[in-house]
């Protein structure tokens, strides 16, 4: 059962791998590049898993530390797992302690797969969303891990790596776009935020962007429902 569902779930994460591993290296080598040792990384990537705000923890770490500005930088980089977590409410219900992980590894790319992918006829659904969640883990440790190897021997300029990330993205978003047949939330995935955006300006739209994405599928909820049923 087990190896069915690390079956059903390694293909669906393999441009999740492409995409931690180069920023996952890219990572490494800035931290290390700023002082850090090179096992630094490797620990960071274990106990926080939080891609964006690894990067901003470059800054926080190696500068005077302020706990207080460390919590409320996270609190905004990673709000958006406010609302990530409130829908994956039900899929995770009675999943006992694999739960627990499945909160803590939820990245934006494990839930775009474990949203969007319906494991295969026979594969548990709790199992199928563990092995994304953990091979997500595993690819980003790896990546953060070679990084910080290569940046203890090696300095190059890594600008620019970061642009793999939004371009996974937007991989996953057009593979959704083929498979489902309603389009309308992801056009309104995609309208609101840039509504809010020119709204609010860059540094603040995510929250309100977020906002407006729940408010709007919460009312349309019941005609999408209906729609999608057979």
């Amino acid at each position: 059962m087990k190896r069915k569902a690390l079956r059903a779930a390694l293909p669906h994460t393999i441009p999740v791998f492409t995409g931690y591993l180069v920023l996952g290296i890219s990572y490494g080598v800035l931290i290390t590049a700023k002082g850090a040792p090179f096992w630094m990384p490797m620990l960071t990537s274990l106990s926080i898993f939080a891609g964006s705000m690894e990067f901003v923890l470059v800054n926080l770490l190696l500068s005077g530390f302020d706990l207080l500005q460390a919590f409320l930088m996270t609190l905004m980089i990673n709000a958006r797992h406010l609302f990530y977590g409130i829908s994956m409410l039900d899929r995770y219900r009675g999943l006992g302690l694999k739960k627990l992980y499945l909160i803590y590894g939820l990245t934006d790319e494990t839930f775009s797969i474990v949203c969007a992918m319906e494991p295969p006829e026979g594969v548990d659904r709790g199992l199928f969303s563990l092995f994304v969640t953990l091979l997500d883990h595993s690819y980003w440790v790896l990546g953060c891990t070679l990084g910080g190897i290569f940046g203890s021997m090696l300095s190059f300029d890594t600008r620019g790596l970061e642009f793999v990330m939004t371009a996974m993205f937007a991989v996953i978003f057009l593979e959704n776009w083929q498979k489902e047949k309603q389009h309308l939330p992801a056009i309104i995935g995609v309208v609101l935020p840039i509504v809010c955006l020119l709204i609010f300006g860059a540094d603040s739209f995510m929250i309100p962007a977020m906002l407006s994405i729940l408010a709007a599928l919460t009312l349309l909820r019941k005609p999408l429902e209906q729609e999608v049923q057979p």
